[in-house]
């Protein structure tokens, strides 16, 4: 059984920051990749950032410049600090993890239970 905690989101004003946690725990054999997704109303789901397990990262072009993801190897814990938030990052943030629970077995793609950002005034 694996499982995504999330952490972090809640309500900031234009221009504010918050930073979002995820934390993978359970049987976990190898994690290839951790990143976080987001969901606004009558959106479809869409990459943010993500990382691999050699550091590499990918950032949406929305968010370029504003956000940074990082990550713990041994704690198996990501981050995403959000910077200059705008009305427009309002939405359900996903943590998604893509790993091998055991020895043998495929790798698969887990998600968190997601965790509101609202961005207003």
């Amino acid at each position: 059984q694996v499982q995504l905690v999330e952490s972090g989101g809640g309500l900031v004003q234009p221009g504010g920051s918050l930073r979002l946690s995820c934390a993978a725990s359970g049987s976990i054999f190898s994690i290839n990749a951790m990143g976080w997704y987001r969901q606004a109303p009558g959106k479809e789901r869409e990459l943010v950032a993500s990382i691999t397990s050699g550091g590499s990262t990918d950032y949406a072009d929305s968010v370029k410049g504003r956000f940074t993801i990082s990550r713990d190897i041994a704690k198996n814990t990501v981050w995403l600090q959000m910077n200059s938030l705008r009305p427009e990052d309002t939405a359900v943030y996903y943590c998604n993890s893509r790993l091998v629970a055991r020895l043998g077995m495929a790798i698969r793609n887990y998600w968190g239970q997601g965790t509101q950002v609202t961005v207003s005034s």
